[in-house]
């Protein structure tokens, strides 16, 4: 993993190719995003790209976040993430990154938080059947039905698939293909759909496959 970038879900469209193929996008407005901190393994342990993005007033920081960016010499941002880079000989403090950094074709991982559904049953969070609808079933045709604790085990196992909150979970999409790179608007085209709502912030980097 050599380039990575930090964006926010702007919503899906389609192009046309010049075979006349529709192909489903995402747009994704990336960068600029700033270097704030470049991670040494002789100084942190570790090598790692921390790069800033979303620009943000100094009132909406405390001042442990504010010290970063006054360090670094960039503006405060709302949004600070870290990259474990390969080679990160190229990147230096205080320089932005933007969507150029990427090409059409490349492919790349995308991560993201999921969509939310709130409290949901069995069978859209976990894809279960309904009960049968015959006589003697119910009155309840959509709950997970038995337990199945007799006098052995006489209880429920852990990580049973149950009725629970659904959704709203950290999500990387591996393996999608980069369509346009549009340099002036900020923005990449990714073919389909990439976790989160429309506004949410993701990151995008090279595919670790």
């Amino acid at each position: 993993m050599n380039k990575a970038i930090i964006g926010r879900k702007a919503g899906m469209t389609q192009i046309f190719t010049p075979e006349g193929k529709v192909i489903p996008v995402t747009v994704i407005e990336a960068g600029p995003c700033p270097v704030v901190q470049i991670k040494t393994v002789e100084k942190d342990g570790y090598a790692a790209l921390k790069l800033g993005f979303d620009e943000a007033k100094e009132k909406a920081l405390s001042k442990p976040e504010l010290g970063q960016f006054k360090k670094a010499g960039v503006k405060p941002c709302r949004v600070l993430k870290e990259f474990r880079l390969q080679d990160l000989s190229s990147y230096e403090v205080g320089k932005e990154v933007n969507v150029s950094v990427f090409a059409a074709g490349e492919k790349v991982d995308v991560h993201g938080v999921s969509k939310g559904h709130g409290f949901t049953g069995v069978i859209k969070r976990w894809n279960q059947q309904r009960l049968k609808e015959t006589h003697g079933v119910g009155p309840v045709h959509r709950e997970p039905g038995s337990m199945g604790s007799i006098s052995a085990p006489s209880r429920v196992f852990k990580h049973k698939n149950l009725p629970g909150h659904y959704g709203q979970e950290a999500t990387t999409v591996q393996n999608l293909e980069i369509v346009r790179v549009d340099a002036e608007r900020n923005c990449l085209l990714i073919k389909g759909s990439v976790p989160g709502a429309n506004g949410s912030v993701v990151t995008i980097n090279d595919t670790v496959k």
